[in-house]
């Protein structure tokens, strides 16, 4: 199980993004990330298996100064990611399971030659995944509902804009 935080502020955004972000560390025990987004995005993300996400970030977030930002601890995929698209530049973190994330990667590889970057251990990338089938949509809205529509299992999305923060959950609201 993974963790998603996310925050839109009038001021700095990043010791709240630490601390919300911090909460969700029992939700997942490989990978935790924070991303903001002033004039340009900035991320970190580490591995958190062996040692507390507090203590891995501290340092990091003040450096990570914004007025919105999104939060995840993963229990299996380094993000958030930052994704360059013909929306702009976006980043995005994706929690869930999605059970045929094999299936549709050969698909998007297949169909439009899509190439995928972010693999450990043969898997793809869920959030990597996910921006894939955003950027098909023709908005981002509907691109996020193309993720619901081709999915099977359940992701919940935080994306973040230079303009603002999309949250959205599958139709079965896990």
């Amino acid at each position: 199980m993974s963790g998603l935080f996310g925050v839109v502020s009038k001021t700095d955004c990043s010791e709240l993004l630490f601390y919300g972000t911090d909460y969700h560390s029992h939700m997942g025990t490989q990978f935790g990330g924070l991303a903001v987004c002033a004039d340009v995005f900035k991320k970190k993300i580490h591995d958190v298996s062996r040692a507390q996400f507090k203590s891995r970030f501290f340092e990091d977030y003040k450096s990570l100064r914004g007025t919105r930002g999104i939060g995840v601890i993963s229990d299996s995929d380094a993000q958030p990611l930052v994704v360059s698209s013909r929306f702009g530049t976006f980043a995005i973190a994706a929690a869930g399971l999605i059970t045929n994330r094999d299936s549709l990667a050969e698909k998007l590889s297949n169909e439009s030659g899509f190439t995928f970057t972010e693999i450990v251990d043969d898997r793809i990338n869920q959030a990597e995944l996910v921006a894939k089938l955003i950027s098909r949509g023709d908005s981002i809205i509907r691109g996020i509902e193309t993720v619901f529509d081709r999915i099977s299992g359940s992701c919940s999305i935080l994306l973040l804009t230079r303009e603002g923060l999309y949250a959205a959950r599958d139709r079965l609201g896990y």
